[in-house]
């Protein structure tokens, strides 16, 4: 059985640095800003770019990972969020054709756009190009006969003369794709770049006029009511068994009636809205017990004082790196979210059955974090007092006992593990990670396995003797020796990202311990 959603399309690129980053935020500016809800998703396992989704639509964006979520959970999530918008935009990865292999196509964006059966706009850099951009777009268009396209758009002409030879060029070669316009090249208004990705969008707080000049951009290009209205709209295939929520504002219908789509407006007076072998096949661990969200009408979670357990959830400018996904997934299994600071705030929210310290930017605010020693204390004695506290990379980082920037510098952390980070100018690590517990732990029982993503420039300065690790873990060449996934009475830190939808038990069983220890 299938179900049909709104208009959507892949946003993909020929290579990392084409511009489809650019695009896909001009796109969902573009639309955003003509009235239409759009629902912005980003395939692969990155954190930024759905930052950046979510200032130029006003809503959260989410990851589409077949890899980390199998092909139920990315249709189960796309299903979710598309139900209800107007118009759907996904951003890909890397290049069309690039995942978890060189020979096949887990975890690409080509995949994942046959898997929701959505056609692909791709974006060429046709820059220092005439003719060849035709003979180069030809071979993405016809290097995979299942892989559906509603056009391409070519990007860095170096001026209207170049643009009209790119024109004419594709027009000729390629007559069947429908060429949806040449965008000129503007570097002045692509999003700033450092380490890891792009500049954070809680590191752009006035990213209006960029974001508007993005949409300018493509409008100048691009007739986007024609466009729109050539879209296919998405027939997703149903999972076996929907998954339940439990979390607040969600239908329990995520397959709604067929979707009529509005007329496009003309664009109203812009505003800015709030706001990563020996590995087991995709989708499944043989031997595992399946893992399910709380099933409708379950007993909701209660602390031992009869209220609903509370989760502190470090969120700033710092810490930012979370999977929506991972948040859905811990309020439908039965915790309230409850946001702090450790830039700002001197104490811990009160009543908190456990923390979550997410990845993000630690190395950037160093000098803050260990100036607010008020803060460093209250999370030590947290973790200290036996109640449940999962940090990943950065967070992790910041319970060290310390972290060495990339001055040389070096600052007091949290200090409950007897661990030190030191930044370096590579990455220290890069890739999908496959992790199975060797013990015990917030997240499930020995033998709990899940999926996730690690990305990081630091690196762990003498290990001491004796520290507990109980990952087991398995990288794209096999198994990876070093220790990972470390522990200490009920706190759980590890530079892994792990995506909750790879194993939805995660979410029930770390809000289960909370509860417990509330």
């Amino acid at each position: 059985m299938t179900h049909t959603f709104p208009p959507a399309l892949v946003v993909a690129g020929t290579k990392s640095g084409c511009g489809k980053t650019s695009v896909a935020l001009g796109l969902m500016r573009a639309l955003t800003r003509r009235g239409l809800t759009v629902a912005a998703f980003k395939a692969g396992p990155d954190f930024i770019d759905p930052g950046h989704h979510a200032l130029a639509t006003g809503r959260p964006s989410h990851n589409l990972d077949d890899w980390m979520c199998g092909e139920d959970g990315v249709r189960a999530i796309f299903a979710r969020f598309a139900a209800g918008a107007d118009v759907a935009v996904i951003e890909g990865v890397m290049g069309l054709y690039d995942g978890l292999s060189a020979t096949e196509e887990t975890g690409s964006t080509a995949r994942l756009a046959k898997l929701l059966g959505l056609p692909v706009l791709l974006v060429v850099d046709a820059s220092s190009m005439a003719r060849s951009v035709a003979a180069m777009t030809l071979g993405y268009l016809e290097f995979d006969p299942d892989l559906s396209f509603c056009g391409v758009l070519l990007n860095n002409a170096g001026s209207p003369s170049h643009a009209a030879l790119l024109a004419e060029a594709l027009a000729a070669a390629v007559p069947d794709v429908p060429l949806w316009g040449v965008l000129l090249r503007r570097p002045e208004i692509a999003t700033p770049s450092r380490h890891l990705g792009l500049v954070t969008a809680e590191d752009m707080p006035e990213a209006g006029p960029r974001l508007d000049a993005l949409a300018d951009w493509i409008e100048a290009a691009v007739d986007l009511p024609a466009r729109l209205a050539a879209l296919p709209r998405s027939a997703v295939p149903a999972p076996p068994k929907p998954l339940s929520d439990t979390s607040p504002g969600f239908s329990p219908d995520p397959f709604p009636a067929p979707f009529q789509p509005p007329a496009l407006s003309s664009p109203p007076q812009p505003t800015l809205p709030g706001g990563p072998g020996g590995m087991i096949p995709p989708g499944g661990v043989q031997g595992q017990r399946p893992c399910r969200e709380s099933p409708e009408g379950a007993a909701p979670l209660l602390a031992p004082g009869g209220g609903e357990p509370l989760l502190g959830i470090a969120r700033d400018r710092a810490f930012c790196f979370y999977y929506a996904e991972n948040c859905r997934l811990l309020e439908a299994a039965g915790v309230r979210l409850v946001a702090f600071s450790p830039l700002t705030d001197t104490a811990l929210p009160p009543g908190l059955g456990g923390l979550y310290l997410g990845g993000g930017y630690p190395e950037l605010y160093a000098k803050q974090l260990a100036g607010n020693a008020a803060m460093r204390r209250a999370v030590r004695a947290f973790c200290a007092s036996g109640r449940p506290v999962y940090a990943e990379c950065g967070g992790f980082m910041y319970l060290m006992e310390s972290l060495t920037d990339l001055d040389g510098r070096q600052w007091p952390m949290a200090g409950f593990f007897p661990l030190r980070a030191a930044m370096g100018q590579r990455f220290a690590a890069l890739g999908y990670r496959e992790v199975v517990t060797r013990a015990d732990t917030l997240l499930g029982p020995a033998g709990t396995t899940a999926r996730g993503h690690e990305f990081h420039y630091s690196r762990l300065v003498g290990i001491p003797p004796g520290i507990s690790a109980v990952y087991g873990l398995t990288g794209r060449k096999g198994a990876i020796d070093a220790p990972e996934g470390f522990t200490a009475g009920a706190t759980l830190g590890s530079y892994v990202h792990l995506h909750f939808g790879s194993n939805p038990g995660l979410a029930a069983h770390f809000a289960a311990t909370c509860a417990r220890r509330s």
